[in-house]
């Protein structure tokens, strides 16, 4: 039987590269008769077998919809259903339970935080703050909303190595600014922002901040108390978990006064032609049948990373990274895009003469999996005067053998380009 001691013990101990592989069954196919080496993980993680086997599971043993049944079923799938709530309330910190609203994914939660908090905020000539590095997901969410009104989004800037100037994020926090976002790791440049410093400033103006956590959630340790935000976005998929999965936390006083974003089942408490009344949060913003089987999944993998150890994973993924960064900073032609002195395993770059996508296409051919595109970050393209960039993102269960396959890769690409 393990003791506390061994669990300790355990979280200390270097992560078994070889046995992690074990875990992912997808790792070990092959494409285009190379063993694949998967370096698209800011896109979407894998999934553990202990994931796979849960959502299969409950297809099996347990399928029933949530909420709406006294059948033994039915209990079963709510009590499963409820119990991520439990664990990402607690994988994230949050101060209570109901704070957590489950999600598709981090879009949908800014989404709701858009229409619901935001929009019935703002006017005319109000703005909304972000900054140079956002998805996308950080920007058309506000951009829709404020021309409504007749509001505006408006840009912090960034160093050319791809850091926040926070000086000049917190100089824009004029009266005019109504709600500011942030994302907590930059998927294209891995920068690592200062949500903490910058929630700080936020709050000492009345402003809410919202933080984009979707790269973060899956790599760091991330305490929305301590961070001192009000809104926290995380998506599922990338924690490793399915598809289609997500939460928004928000702070209490701030969900008891949003009002539905959608309308449906299970959302209310009464219905009539005369009106209806709403749940409280969380559930007054889970309207219709969820995605059960997901969420459940979703659950796994929190256990799964959680079993790891947050700080075994990240310190396993700053060796890779700083693995990766020297053996790309070698490589003749290679323009490197992101260089915070704080930053996750995301590499962006692109090659003398190749396009990102013909470089990804025959990088594919070598059986390396790595994206090419604007990654839904076209003004941060813009920043850097791109098109698109050729982006490897590492998680833990990748291998330096792996980053010296993709450097092998890269120069026989820059023969056949030549």
């Amino acid at each position: 039987m393990n003791t506390q001691a061994d669990s300790v013990s355990s979280q200390r101990t270097p992560l078994d590269a070889t046995r992690i592989r074990a875990d992912f069954p997808l790792l070990a196919r092959q494409v285009h008769g190379k063993p694949l080496v998967y370096l698209d993980n800011a896109n979407t993680a894998q999934k553990p077998r202990e994931v796979i086997e849960a959502v299969d599971r409950f297809y099996r043993q347990t399928n029933a919809n949530v909420s709406r049944a006294v059948h033994t079923l039915g209990e079963e799938a709510t009590a499963a259903y409820e119990a991520t709530r439990d664990k990402l309330a607690r994988f994230i910190h949050a101060p209570s339970r109901d704070e957590i609203v489950l999600t598709s994914g981090t879009t949908q939660a800014i989404n709701l935080v858009a229409y619901s908090y935001a929009l019935p905020r703002l006017k005319a000539g109000d703005e909304i703050l972000v900054t140079t590095m956002e998805h996308h997901a950080n920007i058309v969410s506000w951009q829709v909303i404020a021309e409504r009104v007749g509001a505006k989004v408006v840009a912090a800037p960034i160093t050319p190595a791809g850091e926040l100037i926070v000086d000049e994020f917190i100089a824009r926090l004029t009266p005019r600014v109504k709600l500011a976002g942030v994302v907590h790791v930059s998927n294209v440049l891995g920068t690592i922002n200062p949500v903490r410093e910058l929630a700080k400033a936020c709050r000492a103006r009345g402003i809410p901040l919202l933080v984009d956590g979707s790269q973060a959630a899956p790599h760091l340790r991330v305490d929305v108390q301590a961070l001192g935000c009000d809104f926290y976005a995380l998506t599922g998929h990338k924690l490793f978990g399915p598809t289609g999965t997500g939460a928004l936390w928000a702070r209490k006083e701030l969900l008891r006064d949003m009002p539905p974003f959608f309308g449906g089942g299970e959302m209310i408490r009464t219905v009539s032609f005369d009106g209806t009344t709403f749940a409280d949060p969380p559930h007054r913003f889970e309207a219709g049948t969820p995605n059960i089987a997901g969420f459940v999944g979703l659950g796994a993998a929190i256990d799964y990373v959680n079993g790891l150890g947050l700080d075994r994973t990240g310190a396993r993924e700053r060796e890779l990274l700083d693995h990766a960064t020297a053996a790309l900073t070698c490589v003749p032609g290679l323009r490197l895009f992101g260089q915070a002195r704080e930053k996750a395993a995301v590499l962006s770059f692109l090659i003398d003469g190749a396009h990102a996508h013909d470089l990804a296409t025959l990088l594919d051919h070598e059986g390396i999996a790595v994206r090419s595109g604007h990654h839904c970050a076209h003004p941060l393209m813009q920043f850097y005067g791109v098109p698109a960039t050729v982006r490897a993102s590492l998680a833990f269960y990748n291998t330096h053998e792996e980053i010296d396959t993709l450097v092998r890769a890269i120069a026989k690409v820059r023969k056949l380009l030549a």
